[in-house]
């Protein structure tokens, strides 16, 4: 809701009323009206202060005698006749009526509600923190043109394409007069008639803010009520008649409130204030730009009291803009700047009033009265008008004149920056005067402007002059800009800092999910660090707090990079290693605790890592771009940035967690869409990876990235679920290499069984073997490592290599795996059905003992997985164990099977522990369907089943609904009275469900079929034991029930069950290759990572492990297929190459794009716009030339006079003589 707002300015005595004019009222602040009475005052004139031009009827506020209090005789002091009415003596206050909610009515329906208040800081912060108003990049205060003056046509003409759309271009405001009259409505016009055509994106950024004064508006009694109005309606009339009504296609009023009536001019000192203090405000997201707010006046026409308020403009350095040829006062500045001798006068600085005629020549003088008296015939007071003139002229510098009738409205944006840079070159001599055209450009988002004006190669750009700039466009997402200067002289190495790094990180805003993360990750260190200075842990400091709150130094109270590490740890999780740990001088296996004393005890301190360059700028303003969803900039840093795949899987991976935590739909859904084109990008570079080189591009994949914690291409692929990037034929090449080991991929399946059960056919010519000469040269990085790691001994025989070569490769261990699996079914069913001795000491049976150790080995291996398989720390490998849904069914599977092997011990639980078994035996056998998902049709067919089991859940819901509404129902008319729990429970939940398959049992729910039955209707008797008997009374009822039961389930629910199962089949089947290839990395890493023995020989390969690894410290040669550390030579020529592909990519896809008809279309209208630009250049020289060849022939036409004037008086003289 909003209020209104009135209080007595202490400058002027002015009351201000502003009225939001709005279509979304939700998003506006809210007030209390209960104090508004209270507290806020309105001005009503006190004393009457006779019109001399009323014949004594009205005052000089223009209100009646019979509504003042009192007749003014004299002044406060008594000492002379009051003859000047001034709003500060002669008005009171009292509480305010006129206040509360606003419509529209007659023009198209608008919502405003008022608030009042004098201090220009108060309004600005509403305006725009709590009404929603955009920060502006620019403020131009159109001026003049009041009244009933008829506007001209091309000023209308500039209004509409060129004043708007250069507010729209540059995100401006425009203060008008907010009436319906003169220069205002066309100016609201234009905004009407830009925001019919544009689109609402752009027509949010045109704000149109009416001043007016209050006294001056018709009907405004309907805005008053002394509880408030909620709202007020305000009527307005649709006439082509100027009126002094409110304009509606304003977004916002403020009127001014003298305590006069009818009168103008009483809105002249607010609006001057309130152009100043906005002046110095800063652009950007938390007034973070580099440059305070551009306000620029246009004057349009005028009378010759705007003389006044321009020279007060002048003396506060506002610039103003002049159409010459809009009006009298406009064409009087315009000719006295044109006319007026430079010489004359000195470019001081601005005089003190009624300073500014003195030492001026009174010829000088007598041109200035000419001109004024040219366009001011009936005005009285020259003098004063004469000194304002000359005021004005000494202040030239901050005025541009533009012919609007000659130079037309095209470029208009251009014709502002220009007036603002020549401003801004008077105001502050020590700047350049490109480098604050850059910041205008840089605050408008003009980039166009930039490159056409600034960057075209004629200005050599230093660092120091873009430093600023690139700091504002980083905060305001300018991606072309950052784009631009770094590629005019912006050296991103000297540049990124991490103390500018966590001067980002403090812009990002309130709203923002990162910000929430960061603020959570403060709080945790604030807390420790309040505890060391005995500080309540609960006070936390926001991110952009320059004050601390805590007893303890401001430093440790400030967001550092620990808290960004924290957070990318959160959202990466232990694919990489902690980011930033090493500028911060912490290990990385130090705790989370001590980490935090650490970097606490550090900031305490000189801090020196913030001044220390960030080792990869590139890449640290990546992930501050994708943490903050800024979908240009974060792909522009990603070209920049090296290692490219990488890159883009970890922005997937981070996109995709913040966008589970988002609770806002819309950033969630860009988050996606932002993530999948990441994925896509890494998909494409890839592809040209694996064109280029197949055997570089698995080095690609492998290979740990110092930039992203000693992450692989494939960790960081399966962290972030990139089953695209996995679908692709060079991933699932580079794993069926691995997959294969040694052997060549091509090799038949039978061959492998067969020489399975019979191992000397490894040296025979059955199988085919790589040999590693067949590796190409750019491989050798991946050999040479290998080589490294094997043990120093002299090569191993032929017999041995060759046996380990088949033995160690996955696809052998799999299929051991799969073979002794089989067999341990069998081996369980054996022992269940057949051999299953009763308790000790009669059982058990040596099958089963064979089966306990058997499952004891599948016991180590699943602790082997868990504890010795994974990250660094064990609590990350027991939680990447648990997330795995195959191995929650190996843990269940070995619980139940642990508890029946307790239970059969016993005589009392024997057949408990039997029933166990039995369970247990149906889930190590669902365990086979993971052991098929290697299959190419049968593995996205597992993915069906497991996407229909949640639809078999929904099914379920709906259906236990119905069945328990039928079931208690039916129960209820068959039998009066039954009180035996199992009967209930078979009767309301069994018989129903088994109703679905068409058992239904007539005989006993229909009365006709009803046959002779041992029943009794005997309470006691039933209650011992005995079958009720049924009620027949309402049994027509029992067979309604019983068909809308049948036909809800057996047609309705059934066929939804068979439509979504349809849905998620098609949907699946869609996509089953990618579904497939996906899934088949994990069964490759996990078989990969197998002991070449099966259970329950495993134990020995166990045993051998644990000997080899924690006795004899040899390191695994198995975990160099999936993890390639390169440093050196080698990997700059791997990173120069993926950059290179990347290039190539980018070029492509750029010439896709030119190519485009869009891309087309857009380029012609380019060059028009080139074209025309220079045909008005063109013309402006014509223009140029005719003027001056006017000036030539005046100039020769004077001399023939005074030729012609002299030869008469020589013919005169010698006639006399």
């Amino acid at each position: 809701v909003f209020t209104m707002y009135e209080t007595q300015s202490h400058k002027s005595g002015c009351i201000v009323l502003i009225f939001l004019c709005t279509c979304d009222s939700d998003k506006l602040f809210s007030f209390s009206q209960s104090w508004i009475p209270k507290i806020i005052k309105k001005r009503v004139c006190s004393t009457f202060v006779e019109d001399s031009f009323s014949n004594g009827a009205l005052c000089q506020c223009g209100g009646v005698r019979e509504l003042h209090d009192s007749v003014a005789t004299g002044d406060f002091f008594g000492a002379a006749i009051v003859t000047q009415w001034d709003s500060r003596q002669h008005s009171s206050e009292c509480p305010t009526d006129a206040f509360g909610e606003l419509e529209f009515a007659g023009a198209g329906r608008r919502h405003s509600h008022t608030l009042q208040s004098s201090l220009c800081p108060i309004i600005y912060t509403l305006m725009t923190a709590h009404w929603g108003l955009p920060l502006p990049n620019l403020v131009v205060s159109v001026v003049g043109g009041e009244g009933h003056e008829k506007i001209k046509t091309w000023v209308r003409d500039v209004l509409r394409n060129g004043l708007v759309r250069a507010a729209q271009s540059t995100g401006a405001w425009i203060l008008t007069g907010g009436l319906r009259e003169g220069i205002s409505r066309c100016v609201g016009e234009a905004v009407r008639d830009h925001g019919a055509a544009a689109p609402a994106l752009s027509r949010k950024k045109v704000i149109a803010v009416g001043l007016a004064p209050w006294g001056l508006v018709h009907n405004r009694q309907q805005l008053v009520q002394a509880q408030g109005s909620f709202p007020a309606r305000y009527y307005v009339q649709n006439t082509s008649r100027d009126s002094c009504c409110l304009d509606n296609n304003c977004q916002a009023f403020l009127l001014v409130d003298d305590g006069s009536v009818g009168r103008r001019g009483g809105e002249t000192s607010f609006r001057l204030n309130l152009e100043d203090y906005i002046s110095h405000q800063r652009t950007g997201i938390w007034g973070s730009g580099s440059i305070e707010i551009p306000v620029l006046c246009m004057l349009i026409s005028g009378d010759a009291c705007m003389l006044e308020r321009l020279d007060a403009s002048l003396r506060k350095a506002t610039p103003w803009l002049v159409l010459a040829g809009s009006g009298p006062a406009a064409d009087l500045i315009s000719e006295l700047l044109g006319n007026l001798s430079s010489a004359s006068l000195s470019p001081t600085s601005p005089p003190v009033e009624g300073e500014a005629a003195e030492g001026l020549s009174p010829e000088l003088r007598d041109r200035v009265r000419e001109k004024i008296q040219k366009y001011f015939p009936a005005e009285a007071e020259l003098d004063r008008l004469v000194d304002r003139a000359l005021s004005i002229y000494q202040n030239r510098e901050l005025i541009t004149v533009f012919h609007g009738e000659q130079e037309g409205s095209d470029d208009f944006d251009t014709v502002l920056l220009n007036a603002l840079v020549r401003a801004s070159k008077r105001v502050s001599s020590e700047a350049s005067e490109y480098t604050e055209e850059l910041k205008l450009a840089v605050a408008w988002n003009r980039v166009d402007i930039a490159k056409t004006e600034l960057f075209n190669g004629d200005i050599q750009w230093k660092y120091e002059d873009l430093e600023d700039s690139m700091t504002d466009a980083l905060i305001n997402d300018k991606p072309q800009f950052v784009r631009l200067f770094c590629e005019n002289g912006l050296n991103i190495l000297d540049y990124l800092t991490y103390r500018r790094l966590e001067s980002l990180y403090h812009s990002l805003s309130d709203s923002s999910l990162a910000y929430v993360l960061l603020q959570r990750r403060l709080s945790e260190r604030q807390g420790l660090a309040g505890s060391l200075y005995n500080v309540d842990g609960d006070v936390t400091v926001p991110l952009k707090s320059s004050q601390s709150a805590l007893t303890g130094p401001a430093s440790t109270m400030e967001l550092s990079m620990y808290e960004v590490s924290r957070l990318l740890w959160d959202l990466l999780g232990d694919v990489c290693q902690p980011f930033y740990y090493g500028p911060l001088g912490l290990d990385h296996s130090i705790s989370t605790r001590r980490a935090l004393k650490q970097v606490n005890k550090m900031l305490l301190g000189e801090c020196m890592y913030r001044d220390q360059r960030c080792l990869s700028p590139w890449a640290a303003l990546f992930i501050w771009a994708v943490l903050q969803n800024r979908s240009d900039m974060a792909v522009y840093f990603w070209e920049m940035a090296g290692e490219s795949v990488l890159s883009a899987l970890g922005g997937c991976k981070i996109l995709r967690e913040l966008s589970k935590l988002e609770s806002e739909t819309e950033n969630k859904l860009a988050m996606k869409e932002l993530a999948q084109k990441f994925e896509n990008l890494a998909h494409d570079v890839f592809g040209e990876c694996y064109q280029s080189s197949e055997n570089r591009s698995f080095t690609l994949l492998i290979r740990k990235s110092p930039v992203w914690g000693g992450a692989t291409c494939l960790q960081m692929a399966i962290a972030a679920d990139a089953r695209l990037f996995f679908s692709h034929d060079g991933v699932q090449s580079l794993l069926s290499q691995i997959w294969w080991g040694d052997m060549e991929r091509s090799t038949e399946v039978w061959k492998l069984v067969l020489t399975f059960f019979l191992p000397p056919l490894l040296y025979t010519n059955l199988m085919s073997f790589r040999s590693v000469e067949e590796d190409a040269e750019e491989f050798s990085a991946l050999k040479e490592n290998l080589k490294d790691s094997l043990p120093s001994s002299s090569k191993r025989p032929f017999i041995v290599s060759r046996w380990r070569q088949f033995w160690f490769a996955p696809v052998t261990s799999f299929l051991g795996n799969v073979l002794m699996y089989f067999l341990f079914l069998c081996l369980f069913a054996y022992v269940l059905l057949v051999d299953f001795k009763p308790p000790p000491p009669h059982g058990p049976s040596t099958l089963e003992f064979v089966l306990y150790f058997w499952v004891f080995t599948l016991v180590c291996e699943e602790i082997r997985q868990t504890f010795f398989v994974g990250g660094n720390f064990v609590i990350q490998r027991m939680r990447n164990y648990i997330q795995d849904v195959w191995n929650k069914c190996d843990l269940t599977a070995i619980a139940l099977f642990t508890l029946a092997l307790c239970c059969r011990m016993f005589p009392w639980s024997y057949q408990f522990g039997r029933a166990v078994m039995a369970i247990d035996y149906m889930v190590f056998t669902l365990r086979l369907i993971h052991i098929f998902a290697i299959h190419k049709q049968l593995g996205p067919k597992i993915i069906i089943v497991g996407k229909m089991m949640k639809d078999v859940f929904f099914f379920l819901f709906f259906l236990a609904v119905w069945l328990t509404a039928y079931g208690v129902a039916n129960q209820a008319l068959l039998y009066s009275y039954d009180p035996r729990p199992n009967w209930i429970l078979r009767r309301v939940f069994y018989r129903p469900y088994l109703h679905i398959f068409g058992q239904i049992p007539i005989n006993e729910m229909d009365a006709d079929k009803l046959g002779d039955m041992n029943c009794t209707n005997d309470t006691t008797r039933i209650e011992a034991g005995e079958e009720p008997c049924m009620n027949t009374n309402a049994n027509w009822l029992v067979v309604i029930l019983l068909v809308i039961y049948l036909l809800f389930t057996n047609i309705v629910l059934v066929n939804l069950l068979i439509a979504m199962f349809s849905y998620t089949f098609s949907k699946v089947q869609e996509h089953s290759d990618t579904y497939w290839k996906f899934q088949r990395y994990n069964l490759i890493v996990e078989y990969h990572s197998r002991p070449c023995l099966a259970p329950p020989f495993i134990i020995i390969s166990h045993l051998h492990l644990f000997i080899k690894r924690y006795i004899r410290r040899i390191p695994s040669v198995k975990s160099k297929h999936f993890v390639l550390e390169l440093r050196g030579r080698k990997a700059s020529r791997l990173n120069t190459w993926e950059a290179i592909q990347k290039e190539n990519l980018l070029s492509a896809h750029n010439k896709q794009q030119r190519d485009s008809d869009r891309a087309r279309l857009k380029c012609t209208s380019v060059k028009v716009d080139s074209v025309l630009k220079q045909m008005a250049e063109i013309r402006d020289h014509d223009q140029r030339l005719r003027l001056l060849e006017t000036e030539v022939s005046n100039t020769l036409m004077h001399k023939q006079d005074l030729v012609s004037l002299t030869c008469t008086s020589h013919h005169q003289l010698y006639c006399s003589l």
